[in-house]
């Protein structure tokens, strides 16, 4: 018998994570094809509407459904709009641990949103789920990314040299692939202690988790 995850949303003071809905294949197609995205995700570019359908019809769907992991929706809890996704995938149920990826969309930088999601979502992980390790793994000029992995407490644990392609943009307006080093990333869950709180303080937004169902 196959182990998942539970088909659950979790909410934050500003945030909704949820399962995705083909509503949202167009707010999504147009994420996908934001430069930065593009840059340093795997995702197909150009990213077409039917490369999004596909992704909330069958692909995330069955990440979960088969046990690798689970993928949400990251919305705005007032305006339901879009603001990225977060996702945990190469679960291991044994030693309970997974790695986790996230993106956001342009118009949502800057806000904290990566952070506020990705921490409600390591709290979950860990006080329900009882899980033990959270990893990422983020390229070496991906400084955004790195922020953060720091903000929610990550710990750097070395390199793994060489290991990633990402894009860059040509003088023609093409993309070409370079190779790139990948910093790894852990959390434990230990090390959330005290984390939501600060980031409350210092950036005054939401301190993780609130519900889920």
């Amino acid at each position: 018998m196959t182990t998942t995850f539970p088909d659950v949303s979790i909410s934050t003071e500003r945030l909704v994570l949820r399962p995705f809905e083909s509503a949202d294949v167009p707010a999504y197609t147009e994420m996908m094809n934001d430069e930065m995205v593009t840059a340093w995700t795997a995702a197909p570019h150009p990213f077409s509407s039917s490369d999004a359908a596909k992704w909330v019809g069958r692909t995330a769907p069955a990440e979960r459904r088969e046990g690798r992991g689970i993928v949400f929706a990251v919305t705005e809890f007032l305006t339901q709009r879009l603001v990225g996704t977060v996702r945990l995938h190469d679960t291991d149920w044994r030693i309970l641990a997974a790695r986790a990826e996230y993106t956001t969309a342009p118009w949502a930088r800057g806000e904290g949103y990566a952070t506020e999601s990705m921490l409600a979502l390591a709290q979950w992980l860990f006080r329900d789920r009882k899980f033990e390790r959270l990893e990422l793994r983020t390229a070496a000029d991906n400084t955004a990314a790195q922020q953060v992995a720091q903000k929610i407490g990550c710990i750097s644990e070395g390199v793994l040299r060489n290991a990633w392609i990402a894009r860059t943009q040509t003088e023609d307006g093409g993309w070409a692939d370079i190779r790139t080093d990948l910093i790894v990333w852990s959390l434990l869950p230990e090390d959330l202690e005290g984390v939501g709180e600060q980031l409350a303080d210092a950036g005054g937004y939401a301190s993780g988790y609130r519900d889920w169902r």
